[in-house]
């Protein structure tokens, strides 16, 4: 009612009549799109729906599509995105990265996703592609039963299978892609999300228990291998175990440098997911034990006390801000994402490839475009850490 009260305002000037018709026709309108909003709301709660994203925004592939609820599973908007998945998934098994997948996808875009071009594109398990799709489609065959799902799942898993490296190491792109992919890739947290779906299918955890016997033990062992990879790929200096770059030569195992503005240096970034992965391990090997502890050993070693990024208003940059680091002594630590591998020093590069020692030397393309520092390894040495520390270390 108050929205009609305000519209109804008292004075003593005369009515006028243009304004009483114009304040009728909005209060018509008004009604209508009440009705229509009841409607809507009428309409998703006979769905039973319970998944989190609004009915009239759009759906887009993301990670947030893993963490519905498993009735959501079965509903028609996640069998439409599985179906979708269905056509994407290439020849190889694997999926292509950058792609919003759940898009509702015309005629034309589903016989092009059917073309043989298309189904001998590029598969990748960089920026969350590959073992992502894998967990949805699982999670759909679950709630469904439909075997398409299933078999689209299976097929992934031989993509991985076959994507592994002799050494245990995974590239950013199979079948091979010349150039700093074919390194074995931790950038993104490539390898440990291909390492954790395949821990899930070894040990038959939900929802992979309909996984056969002989792909179950196919993945024990790619994750055994892919252990021992982690551990020999580990950073040594001056005897010491540091950490890990974001990527490493395929033979030789050495850091190696991506695109212009990464080059091999120790990773502040890359290393929470893989010490993460190291920390979940039942009854972890001395081997494992050694590397945790040299790894955040490390990590307390190089961290910012002191500093904090801020966003500041630039009209003249591309994203209308720039990235600023700002002196705080109540900020929480944070870490650089590249150190130099001798001398500890964060490292800040442009797509000249020449090292800098601060953010602002960097061109504004690059300083705003890219995250050059991380707080993720701060829950790692105030939580999880200590509770591993307390279960397995106290125990040996």
């Amino acid at each position: 009612m108050y929205w009609i009260s305000c519209g109804m305002k008292r004075n003593k000037q005369k009515p006028n009549l243009t304004s009483f018709k114009t304040w009728v026709y909005s209060i018509r309108a008004l009604h209508t799109q009440v009705v229509l909003a009841f409607y809507c709301l009428l309409a998703v709660g006979c769905t039973g729906q319970t998944h989190k994203t609004h009915a009239a925004e759009p759906v887009r592939w993301s990670r947030a599509l893993l963490q519905q609820s498993e009735s959501w599973y079965a509903a028609p908007e996640a069998i439409r995105i599985a179906d979708n998945l269905l056509l994407y998934q290439r020849d190889s098994g694997g999926w292509d990265k950058n792609t919003d997948m759940a898009k509702v996808l015309s005629s034309k875009e589903r016989a092009m996703l059917q073309s043989e071009v298309e189904k001998k594109g590029e598969a990748t398990i960089d920026n969350n592609a590959t073992f992502t799709q894998m967990e949805f489609l699982a999670k759909v065959y679950k709630a469904t039963g439909q075997d398409k799902y299933k078999q689209s799942f299976l097929r992934g898993v031989d993509y991985l299978l076959e994507a592994q490296y002799e050494n245990g190491g995974w590239p950013q792109f199979y079948p091979i892609k010349k150039g700093y992919y074919e390194h074995i890739t931790f950038n993104d947290g490539a390898m440990i999300g291909v390492m954790e779906l395949l821990t899930d299918v070894a040990h038959k955890k939900e929802p992979y228990t309909f996984v056969d016997t002989e792909r179950v033990n196919q993945a024990a062992r790619a994750v055994d291998k892919g252990i021992e990879v982690i551990l020999k790929t580990q950073v040594k200096v001056n005897g010491k175990l540091t950490v890990w770059c974001a990527q490493h030569d395929r033979y030789d195992l050495s850091p190696q440098k991506a695109r212009a503005y990464e080059l091999p240096s120790l990773s502040g970034g890359e290393t929470v997911d893989i010490v993460k992965y190291l920390m979940a391990i039942e009854n972890p090997s001395p081997a494992v034990m050694h590397a945790i502890e040299g790894a955040v050993v490390w990590l307390e070693q190089v961290k910012f006390e002191g500093i904090r990024l801020e966003r500041v208003a630039e009209p003249a940059a591309r994203k209308k801000y720039d990235v600023v680091v700002i002196k705080d002594p109540s900020a929480p630590p944070m870490w650089a994402r590249f150190y130099d591998i001798n001398t500890n020093q964060p490292m800040f590069v442009g797509r000249d490839g020449i090292v800098r020692e601060n953010l602002s030397e960097i061109e504004e393309e690059r300083r705003n475009g890219y995250n050059w520092y991380s707080n993720a390894p701060q829950e790692l040495l105030e939580k999880d850490y200590p509770q591993w520390k307390q279960q397995w270390v106290t125990r040996k």
